[in-house]
């Protein structure tokens, strides 16, 4: 489980079939053989390290659900260790299973912040809300708007300036993960003679008014 703050821009060092070797240093840190690394949203476990490195087997689902297929030798990549019990939780509760992808349509800068609009299948975009969270890129985002075929996030200077959202451009494709608590009332709700309303939601604290 991870919180979708990333703490380290890493660089791909070497990709090959089955196995990605990331340059990194603050994420080296208590690192152990089988420890979980989130390489752009993605939860995978470290096969290898050493003072400067971790290595990483990449499954083909991977692949497929990832742009992790698409990067090459010297990208960037954002890193962030396990959330453990004693952490602060800063953005949402990310699980690193990616949910798909989507495309950058926009990155503008309006007022003091900057706003990303990714176009995104609908199988993602029925679970994304105004006001709510979603990782992308494995990073922790608010939702200001949502239609038929898009969502846009906003992002501060820091996190633009400290993850790779700092080098995408319109067309770029992104990892999405959608907030595991949508998946859950859904499901809830398909089981469910009540269901759950949006008064439900807001009345106990899981969206704003």
């Amino acid at each position: 489980m991870f919180t979708g703050i990333v703490e380290e821009v890493g660089r791909i060092a070497v990709i090959s079939v089955g196995k990605l070797t990331i340059t990194a240093s603050k994420v080296l840190q208590g690192m152990e053989l089988g420890h979980s690394i989130n390489v752009n949203g993605a939860c995978l476990t470290v096969t290898e390290f050493n003072d400067n490195s971790i290595s990483v087997d990449i499954m083909p689902e991977t692949l497929v659900r990832t742009n992790i297929g698409v990067l090459h030798a010297g990208d960037p990549v954002n890193l962030e260790r396990p959330l453990t019990l004693g952490k602060f939780l800063g953005g949402h509760l990310v699980q690193g299973h990616i949910d798909g992808t989507g495309k950058v349509i926009s990155v503008i800068r309006k007022d003091t912040t900057n706003l990303l609009r990714v176009e995104a299948p609908p199988e993602i975009l029925r679970y994304i809300v105004e006001k709510g969270f979603v990782a992308v890129d494995g990073i922790s985002l608010t939702v200001v708007d949502v239609t038929d075929d898009s969502f846009t996030v906003s992002i501060v200077d820091y996190t633009l300036n400290n993850t790779v959202l700092n080098h995408r451009t319109s067309g770029d494709v992104v990892n999405l993960e959608v907030d595991i608590i949508a998946k859950y009332v859904e499901r809830f709700n398909k089981n469910s003679s009540s269901g759950i309303s949006i008064e439900f939601l807001r009345e106990h604290g899981f969206i704003s008014s």
